[in-house]
């Protein structure tokens, strides 16, 4: 099941206005702060300003506006909790999941040798790629198309230490096999906040992502 934003006639505050991103997030333009450090950054240590009203609040993490991307939560069928956020364009889509981590913790690199060890299991093929955040892990499955003929499906997997959590940002199509088609995608991502709240959670608990208020569910 998907869960999808349509934004309402009128906007108003954040929330309200994010309304989805079928109409990628908002049309709406938004004061950036003239020199931004590079996120995503910790809702305690965002830059003053960065934040604003027609940002997508989620919970555990808020997103700016993305024109010409739609949003949607993916929610896992058996618990009916929200498992993950994707933003989707036409060329391709952005998987990100937030994590809660041990203080001072490198989770993003000691998730990797897993990470390609499930892949690996499953018939894939994996490699490391350097990217703006360090080690990035890169894979391709075989997969059959719609119309039944085999083809590779790519992957580009980034992750994210933050203060008691990580960010895993997962790249697919045309970004995913491009460097330029994902430069646009890494902005996006530079930009989220996380919020991980101060209470105790398990090493790799998945953060809440929450429905923001007034949104619409659709079916897929």
């Amino acid at each position: 099941m998907v869960v999808k934003f349509r934004r309402k006639s009128t906007p108003s505050h954040r929330g309200e206005a994010s309304a989805s991103v079928g109409d990628g997030f908002t049309d709406a333009t938004r004061a950036t702060p003239a020199a931004p450090a590079v996120g995503p950054f910790d809702i305690d240590s965002a830059p003053d300003g960065l934040i604003g009203d027609d940002w997508v609040d989620l919970g555990s993490m808020m997103l700016a506006p993305a024109p010409g991307k739609e949003l949607r939560l993916q929610v896992d069928e058996q618990t009916g909790q929200i498992a993950a956020v994707m933003l989707t364009a036409e060329d391709g889509a952005m998987e990100l999941r937030a994590f809660a981590a041990p203080r001072d913790a490198d989770m993003w690199n000691e998730s990797l040798p897993m990470l390609r060890e499930d892949v690996q299991q499953r018939g894939g093929a994996t490699a490391d790629l350097q990217g703006p955040w360090g080690t990035e892990l890169i894979t391709q499955m075989k997969v059959k198309l719609e119309d039944g003929q085999p083809a590779v499906q790519q992957t580009r997997l980034i992750g994210v230490n933050g203060p008691r959590w990580m960010l895993r940002a997962t790249l697919l199509g045309r970004p995913a096999m491009e460097p330029d088609a994902g430069k646009e995608w890494e902005r996006i991502l530079e930009q989220v906040v996380v919020r991980r709240g101060q209470e105790a959670k398990p090493k790799g608990e998945a953060l809440e992502v929450k429905l923001p208020p007034n949104a619409r569910r659709v079916e897929k």
